[in-house]
């Protein structure tokens, strides 16, 4: 009887805090206010700050990026069964510039967007057609319009792989109803980068990153006749899932510093500190032979194309200046009127002279 009116009790002032916060919770506190969900700028995650502390190169490589596409398949699944909604983000190009761009703290590439070309083409036609009909302009002049920047190398790839529950796992542990249970779960994402060279179409290196992407979930339950005739049931709990967004922004971070080591390797471009360079590379192979480093890793076999990240850029030619040509009068001297001569008609009659 004692238990029955304790657990009485704790009911009724569970069902009392529940209304006070209730009323105290207004829909705007939620969305609105001082709160963890609010807006913030991007994590600088620690994948994020190694890719910054890459060291500086001799000096910046410019590349050009066309996309980064989902190859994967994948529709996003929910309780019901997939929907069509893409599992991964369609945004990877946005993913790869940023990517590029944070790598040595902007040091080391200067990327030229390639995503939204016909943007930018149209962008640069209208100010063509501008000048010709407002300025009479036939020929653009450089100095209003430039040439476009090329790159000398193409850094493409994909997202090439989502697989789902590679690896599940849990415990749980329940003693007279009462007892956690947790339960957790790992799928992968593989990504695919690649340098490409612009003068011969040569593939200089490529690389590829696979980012554990991990779910987990903890629950506390209470199942228990507190007496013959009454059960109580309690029920609580909490699940984890890491950011598919995360886990390819990782995963593109990683590669870019793997297209590094993989570049300064093949000689594609050096570090402005040798020493640091070396020790950059030495703890990349690590990494990728997992502390087994074969001794031919020294002697690598360079693409066929040299100097691939060296460009010369398109410089305008000087426009010549139209000079006005001189006038030349010239008088035409009127032709005198000759007399039309007497038609030859031989059957006429008439007889001159």
């Amino acid at each position: 009887m004692a238990m029955s009116l304790y657990f009485r009790r704790f009911a009724l002032a569970t069902l009392g805090a529940l209304s006070l916060a209730a009323c105290e919770l207004r829909g705007s506190d939620f969305y609105d206010g001082p709160n963890p969900e609010a807006a913030s700028i991007g994590d600088v995650t620690y994948q994020n700050r190694a890719l910054r502390d890459i060291p500086a190169p001799n000096q910046r490589v410019t590349v050009a990026v066309y996309g980064l596409p989902d190859l994967t398949g994948q529709y996003k699944e929910d309780e019901q069964g997939q929907n069509l909604s893409r599992a991964v983000t369609q945004g990877g190009a946005a993913v790869l510039i940023k990517a590029l761009q944070d790598a040595g703290d902007r040091r080391w590439f200067s990327v030229l967007d390639r995503s939204n070309l016909d943007n930018l083409l149209r962008e640069r036609q209208i100010v063509t057609e501008m000048r010709r009909i407002y300025r009479n302009e036939q020929q653009i002049d450089p100095s209003a319009l430039g040439p476009l920047d090329h790159a000398g190398i193409i850094i493409e790839g994909a997202i090439v792989g989502y697989d789902t529950n590679t690896m599940t796992g849990g415990y749980g542990v329940r003693f007279l109803g009462l007892g956690p249970n947790q339960r957790w779960k790992l799928d992968t994402i593989t990504v695919t980068l690649r340098a490409v060279s612009t003068e011969t179409g040569e593939v200089l290196t490529s690389v590829t990153v696979r980012k554990p992407l991990a779910s987990a979930s903890t629950q506390g339950i209470i199942f228990t006749y507190v007496e013959l005739d009454k059960l109580l049931e309690a029920e609580a709990g909490v699940a984890m899932n890491e950011p598919k967004q995360f886990a390819i922004e990782k995963a593109v971070e990683k590669g870019v510093m793997a297209l590094v080591a993989e570049g300064a390797m093949l000689g594609l471009w050096t570090f402005a500190d040798q020493a640091e360079g070396e020790r950059f590379v030495r703890g990349y192979n690590n990494d990728k032979f997992d502390g087994m480093v074969p001794p031919r890793t020294t002697d690598v076999v360079r693409p066929r194309t040299r100097n691939a990240a060296q460009v010369v850029q398109t410089v305008p030619r000087a426009r010549q200046v139209a000079r006005p040509r001189p006038v030349v009068e010239r008088r035409i001297e009127p032709q005198r009127q000759q007399p039309a001569a007497p038609p030859n008609n031989p059957d006429s009659e008439e007889v001159i002279g």
